[in-house]
């Protein structure tokens, strides 16, 4: 992978905050729709999806808690088995520009190679529609929606806050954890926690 994944964490700590759960989205409600502009600048309106499970996931490449999850190959470990499922993942950034994260599309599909990802799409919302509609206050903040469009789930992706990647070992995967539930029938036993990462640098 390229050297921003080994950039020091020293800088960035100083800027990321833990968050409690905001109320941009409700559980148990139908998603708010939204048209995303993927990176080559196809547009998609996530009611297109409907009849799939669809995951939600806002990213940050600079930031050091996304760096955690894709630097160790954990993002995208849990990409490719949903993806691999017929699951829709959509990757989305909503920083601004000239604010840590923001990517231009040619960027932005750098960083997509660079790291592997197996996400279905990667959306690019510089303005923060996507983000202000959702709530999405930290990256990774992650959103999962059921097949009907009801929102299945809402928060951080496990339940280890911080950016040091040994305690990816023993993290509880409320992602994961949740998918499991769903293919099996049963109601999701952890659907909404306190996402943690870097606050999403927004234009407003």
């Amino acid at each position: 992978m390229k050297q921003f994944l080994k950039t020091p964490l020293v800088a960035f700590v100083l800027f990321t905050l833990t968050y409690p759960a905001f109320a941009g989205v409700t559980v148990g409600e139908k998603a708010p729709d939204f048209i995303g502009t993927d990176t080559h600048g196809i547009t998609h309106n996530l009611d297109d999806y409907r009849g799939k499970t669809i995951i939600l996931e806002w990213t940050n490449h600079e930031c050091p808690f996304v760096k955690k999850h894709y630097g160790s190959g954990s993002m995208q470990s849990l990409q490719k088995e949903a993806v691999e499922q017929g699951i829709v993942w959509l990757s989305i950034v909503s920083s601004a520009p000239g604010r840590q994260g923001y990517t231009t599309a040619e960027e932005a599909n750098s960083v997509i190679a660079d790291t592997e990802s197996h996400a279905t799409e990667r959306f690019l919302d510089p303005e923060g529609a996507i983000g202000h509609l959702y709530g999405a206050r930290v990256t990774p903040h992650m959103f999962i929606i059921n097949p009907d469009g009801t929102l299945a789930y809402d928060g951080a992706i496990d339940d280890m806050p911080g950016p040091n990647p040994k305690t990816l070992d023993k993290a509880h995967n409320y992602v994961r954890a949740a998918l499991t539930d769903l293919s099996n029938g049963k109601p999701i036993r952890t659907a909404k926690t306190s996402p943690y990462g870097c606050a999403i640098k927004y234009k407003r």
